[in-house]
């Protein structure tokens, strides 16, 4: 007999709205959490669908994240927006901020968003996809725990730091959307192999000696994911440390003051501020 359970996207809805408000999120929270896996589980990539409803419930359960929380959007220079998390999950602070940070590359054409104070980003395209369905190019950086070791070191050093963008294309068609971790491969790639019971391709991960695994247990083991690329993807996630961490007041994950939390910072530009919409489509 099949351990495989098929719902329809409203039952999926359904089912996480309930673990989540049953676990301690209000029905805000419980929503904007959902809508993020939900579209997930649409295009489907497993690793940030209903796969994260048991840690988020977890997360909330021990009281690491609120669920009540109520992000806040400060206008901080007219190019400029600050959101503050207040201790929740990332999809409402989301919410909050992107209008904001649309309106402003609208106007002056080009914005930038920090968030911080945020828990668990997930995937990052549905909110590049979302500005750049509005006629704007858009960018992500996220910083995470550090689990991917440095080109030639063995420890972890920074985290898979992903990035994402959106380029919109014109004549109702879908943007262009690009988004990957830094590392050799996605952190939830790795969980999503550990629940399966599979083993990695070769070239992903390191064990605490260094040496070659395929065996996803060795990350929590003391081993380390790869970057890409070797210095290319280390190169990438040192910028993206810098751009997603210090420019948010946050200090890098390879510091000893480092806290978890995600902070995140997004970028936004307006097509028409500087060139023609029929030229650039």
């Amino acid at each position: 007999m099949s351990d495989t359970v098929t719902l329809s996207l409203t039952e999926a809805t359904a089912l996480s709205t309930a673990a989540l408000t049953a676990n301690g999120a209000d029905a805000e929270n419980a929503r904007a959490v959902t809508d993020i896996m939900i579209r997930a589980e649409r295009d489907r990539c497993a690793s940030h669908g209903l796969f994260r409803l048991p840690g988020y419930c977890a997360s909330l359960k021990s009281g690491k994240v609120k669920g009540t929380a109520r992000p806040i959007a400060s206008e901080i220079a007219p190019g400029a927006v600050r959101v503050t998390g207040d201790g929740g999950f990332a999809p409402l602070a989301l919410e909050v901020g992107l209008p904001v940070l649309a309106k402003k590359a609208k106007s002056q054409g080009i914005a930038g968003m920090g968030l911080v104070d945020i828990y668990h980003f997930a995937a990052l395209w549905p909110e590049v996809e979302t500005l750049a369905e509005q006629g704007l190019c858009a960018f992500a950086f996220t910083q995470a725990s550090p689990m991917v070791a440095p080109a030639g070191g063995i420890k972890p050093f920074f985290g898979t730091n992903p990035m994402a963008w959106g380029i919109p294309t014109g004549d109702g068609q879908p943007p262009l959307i690009s988004d990957f971790a830094t590392s050799a491969y996605a952190a939830g790639k790795v969980s999503l192999a550990i629940s399966k019971g599979e083993a990695l391709p070769e070239g992903i991960i390191i064990d605490r000696d260094g040496n070659p695994a395929t065996d996803p247990l060795a990350l929590g083991l003391g081993g380390a994911l790869l970057p890409f690329g070797t210095y290319k993807g280390y190169g990438l996630s040192m910028v993206i440390e810098i751009v997603a961490s210090l420019l948010c007041g946050f200090a890098p994950a390879s510091s000893a003051e480092f806290q978890f939390g995600n902070p995140t910072l997004m970028m936004a530009i307006s097509i028409e501020r500087f060139t023609t919409k029929e030229r650039f489509e």
